[in-house]
């Protein structure tokens, strides 16, 4: 599973994501305890959510015509640029004590249009850095480091963080991974070829089209599209909103106790990707994919049955591991069947269908 990381560019390329991740992984516990530390009711951190998602949704398209058009190396690090800045200002408005509600509205905005550049670029750019045959082990390590540095390394430091510092400092660590990702990509020395020119309505449009007309003529791409947004659109919201609000205001949880429901799922995301990085693809791999994505529905509906914080660690590890598992198809899927010269269209394509519902997730 780790042979990709022998190809120089995939390495720098994994690194400054996994750099990252490690701040999404702090973020994720870091942002509903400020919140609710201005504000201790779940509609505050709805209203968050819709900021941070709805920004990500308007812009994803656009992320992946320019992803199709000009350098993805480029255009991952102005990506990175943005959500440096935008994590940054929360943190020094929260340590100076100046941090008010609308702040966190405005700047997580930005962020969600620093996240709508970079993952159809991020998506895009993996083939052009590995060969062929490693494709599907490149998204195993994807899929393994995820989990690692999202939810089980992240979430434990920013628990702790949150803890011993407060959300202010911990948001600061997060800006400076963005940071240290952009020099990473910077020192990619892959320039793959693309698109370039003037970018007008008349072309945007044509962009779109065709991107869609291709999306449209496989089954396998928009069916799995539909069904995500669904799903996403019925656990995405309550996950991120009502889970540390029970753990803190029904089970009596502290900050390391909402890290570690986060971490356990990350525990469980890195068996799901050892075992489909060391198995290889299944021979059904579209059985493989949605049973595993039924399975962790399963998980999911644990959350609101459960009474206490073991039962939590228990479906959040279930949830990790088969979500996990079912990504690394999905992932190596679209980089073998998926034109090079599509690959930003379909993977904006992919997100925004994906999470075109998750605002109104937030919001309900």
């Amino acid at each position: 599973m780790f042979r990709p990381l022998k190809v120089r560019d995939f390495a720098k390329l994994w690194t400054g994501l996994s750099v990252s991740l490690l701040g999404d992984g702090i973020y994720y516990v870091a942002l509903p305890i400020q919140v609710y530390a201005i504000s201790n009711v779940p509609t505050a951190l709805s209203i968050v959510g819709v900021a941070w998602t709805l920004p990500l949704v308007l812009f994803l398209l656009l992320g992946g015509l320019i992803s199709d058009r000009f350098d993805r190396r480029r255009v991952m690090i102005v990506a990175d640029l943005i959500r440096f800045a935008a994590i940054g200002s929360i943190g020094v408005l929260s340590v100076t004590g100046a941090l008010e509600l609308w702040h966190i509205i405005v700047l997580v905005a930005f962020y969600g249009i620093g996240d709508a550049l970079f993952n159809p670029a991020f998506g895009a750019i993996v083939p052009d850095v590995v060969p062929q045959e490693l494709l599907t082990e490149a998204n195993a390590l994807d899929q393994f480091i995820k989990p690692v540095m999202l939810r089980l390394t992240g979430p434990a430091i920013g628990g702790l963080l949150v803890g011993l510092l407060g959300p202010g400092e911990a948001f600061l660590i997060d800006g400076a991974t963005f940071f240290v990702s952009a020099v990473a990509i910077y020192f990619i020395r892959t320039r793959p070829r693309h698109a370039g020119g003037v970018v007008t309505v008349a072309s945007i449009r044509s962009d779109l089209a065709t991107g869609f007309s291709f999306v449209r003529s496989h089954p396998w791409l928009w069916g799995t599209l539909l069904a995500a947004a669904m799903a996403l659109l019925t656990f995405f919201g309550p996950f991120q909103v009502l889970v540390p609000y029970v753990i803190k205001n029904q089970l009596g949880g502290s900050p390391q106790d909402i890290g570690w429901v986060y971490a356990i799922g990350g525990a469980g995301g890195i068996l799901g990707a050892i075992a489909v990085g060391q198995r290889g693809l299944p021979r059904k791999h579209i059985l493989f994919m949605y049973l595993s994505w039924a399975v962790t529905g399963l998980a999911i509906s644990g959350f609101g049955l459960a009474n206490s914080l073991w039962q939590m660690w228990l479906a959040s590890l279930v949830m990790g591991a088969t979500n996990t598992a079912s990504m690394v198809v999905w992932g190596t899927l679209l980089h073998r069947l998926v034109p090079r010269d599509m690959r930003g269209r379909v993977h904006s394509f992919d997100w925004l269908v994906s999470v075109a519902l998750v605002p109104l997730s937030f919001a309900l």
